[in-house]
């Protein structure tokens, strides 16, 4: 009975050791993941809306380690959205005149 109590608590211990490393490397990671949702919108507005390219293709011109980013297109509003689920998420929207315009980044 002693032995189970003491297995129980270990394995909380490390549940919550685990949770609290993830919780830390989210936390340290979300300006590079910022940096690179941004990027990400930036070039999938130049395929999409400049190129005429489907949104689909436009993940072969992210660079290695982008593979985590997920794109949305309005074709409405001709917005497209970058993000990590969770974590980060940035707007594109184009203007026949400007090009790809950025959001204003709110933190």
């Amino acid at each position: 009975m002693k032995t189970r109590r003491i297995i129980g608590w270990g394995a909380l211990a490390l549940i919550v050791l685990l949770a609290a490393g993830v919780a830390l490397y989210a936390h340290l990671m979300t300006p590079k993941l910022q940096l690179g949702v941004g990027y990400g919108a930036r070039v999938a507005c130049g395929c999409r809306y400049i190129e005429g390219r489907p949104l689909k293709s436009c993940y072969k011109d992210f660079e290695p380690g982008m593979e985590v980013i997920h794109l949305a297109d309005d074709s409405k509003t001709r917005t497209i959205t970058a993000s990590v689920p969770l974590v980060a998420s940035r707007k594109v929207t184009f203007d026949p005149v400007l090009g790809c315009q950025p959001e204003p980044y709110k933190p």
